[in-house]
């Protein structure tokens, strides 16, 4: 997927933290549900005690000071009246209320016990304010506004000034609570219980946040620890496509990791071991083919015949070039040069010189602004070879140089004929070489290319041949301004 990153690092930290972030809202909405149930009945239970208490207090009281006393302890929270006509049963047109209105009677019949009769209506509480002339003080509980049932604020306020001072607003319900006194009397309580339990938890939040960004510190350097061998794989991968004989990979870690790094290691031995091997194989038939090169050239020698004689010494001399540009392939595969500050521009004047002294036209556009770190003898010989083909197969040469500040880019241009598009890779393997122009005829060997590529991907870099539209071939050398 597109909206997926791409590194193993950040895919692996996307997961874990949107995981944990999904975790955490789950578990905020649990809590959040829970809480708000949890204080509403902590309040419930609260109110209803409350309640519990005034009517024992009424019902030991003499009922003339009855008044007074509910004077007292009327609340904006709990109003109490004394002359409401007795309330209807709570019926089952709701049954959510319903429930609640059975759940705070209970409640608070285990607190009265069974001496008293109750009643409990459950409804909406409308916004109010405080006390206030006028707040709710007629009767008839159940009535319209100017009573203090579902209702808030005296008749004709209306606006902030219906509310007191520093008074918030609240919407919750109100449980009508009527119970009867042991000589008959009716008390009548409006219970409210506003929604400030669904007020924002800020301290649960912060505390979350708290917790998500030490989440999120972990998970980074965790991931990090994890995924760094698999990095300092990929590079050791590169970095031996660049040096064969690179240091080897230490071994420590976790089991897995050190059994990886270990495998890559015998790779690296096992590969240093081949390229040796051919390299001397390669060698050694240098070294036997010379001798008998060499009989056969005194022998030719000592022909009478001159047409014959020629013959034989251009055989003598292919085979020779082809051990030479052989041997020329396997020290460039196994150069043990160090590497180093090379520049550039001279370099090429030089090629250019040689090449000028053979008749050859070679002319150079572009500069190289700095110092290009590489192997000065290898990088000399992929770029002799480049400039040599395209003098020899199309007659001159031009050098275009593009620096950059992450990459280096030589393009060697020629006005020959070009080569097929379908064998433009081809040309790069070994031995493998053209019909036509492009044969063992005019000197080549089929090797140059495959050196010059070679030596380009051991700098790190690339080399391709492409066709140009106005006629000729071109060879970009794009080298990386960074080798080990």
């Amino acid at each position: 997927m597109r909206l997926l990153p791409r590194s193993l690092f950040a895919r692996m930290v996307l997961i874990l933290l949107g995981g944990l972030m999904a975790a955490q809202l789950l578990s905020f909405a649990i809590h959040w549900q829970e809480r708000g149930e949890f204080i509403m009945r902590a309040m419930g239970t609260r109110s209803a005690q409350r309640i519990a208490d005034i009517v024992t207090l009424l019902d030991s009281i003499a009922a003339a000071d009855r008044a007074r006393i509910v004077s007292v302890l009327d609340s904006p929270r709990l109003r109490i009246s004394l002359d409401e006509p007795p309330l209807l049963p709570v019926t089952d047109d709701d049954a959510g209320k319903a429930e609640q209105a059975e759940q705070y009677a209970a409640v608070l019949q285990r607190a009265l016990g069974e001496n008293y009769p109750l009643v409990v209506n459950v409804t909406d509480a409308r916004p109010w304010g405080g006390p206030g002339p006028g707040y709710g003080m007629g009767p008839g509980m159940m009535g319209g506004p100017g009573r203090w049932g579902t209702d808030a604020g005296a008749p004709g306020q209306s606006g902030p000034g219906a509310f007191g001072p520093g008074m918030r607003r609240h919407a919750g319900i109100s449980f009508i609570v009527q119970a009867r006194l042991q000589d008959g009397t009716l008390v009548t309580f409006n219970s409210r219980q506003s929604s400030e339990a669904v007020n924002w938890p800020y301290r649960l939040l912060l505390s979350l946040l708290v917790l998500l960004a030490a989440v999120f510190a972990v998970t980074l350097v965790a991931v990090r620890w994890v995924t760094r061998p698999l990095k300092t794989l990929a590079e050791a991968a590169q970095g031996l496509g660049e040096d064969i004989n690179r240091p080897p990979l230490a071994e420590h870690g976790p089991l897995e990791v050190r059994g990886a790094a270990r495998a890559f290691n015998t790779m690296q031995k096992k590969l240093v071991k081949f390229i040796a091997d051919r390299t001397r194989i390669f060698a050694a038939m240098s070294h036997d083919l010379k001798t008998p090169i060499t009989r056969l050239r005194l022998r030719a020698e000592m022909l009478d015949d001159a047409e014959l004689r020629a013959k034989f010494e251009k055989d003598l001399l292919e085979m020779e070039a082809m051990v030479g540009a052989a041997l020329d392939f396997m020290r460039g595969l196994d150069s043990q040069e160090s590497a180093q500050p090379i520049d550039v521009m001279a370099l090429l004047e030089s090629l250019q010189a040689d090449a000028r002294e053979v008749g050859g036209q070679v002319e150079i556009e572009g500069a190289a602004r700095v110092p290009y770190r590489g192997h000065p003898q290898t990088l000399k010989r992929c770029l002799g070879n480049l400039i040599d083909n395209a003098v020899k197969y199309g007659n001159s040469a031009t050098i275009i140089v593009e620096d950059a500040a992450e990459r280096l880019r030589i393009c060697v241009r020629d006005a020959g004929p070009g080569i097929p598009e379908a064998a433009l890779e081809r040309v790069f393997e070994p031995f493998h070489r053209l019909e036509g122009s492009r044969n063992r005829s005019t000197g080549g060997t089929g090797l140059g290319l495959t050196i010059a590529r070679s030596i380009a991907q051991a700098h790190g870099g690339e080399l391709v041949l492409r066709n140009r539209p106005e006629g000729g071939l071109e060879a970009v050398l794009t080298l990386p301004r960074t080798i080990s």
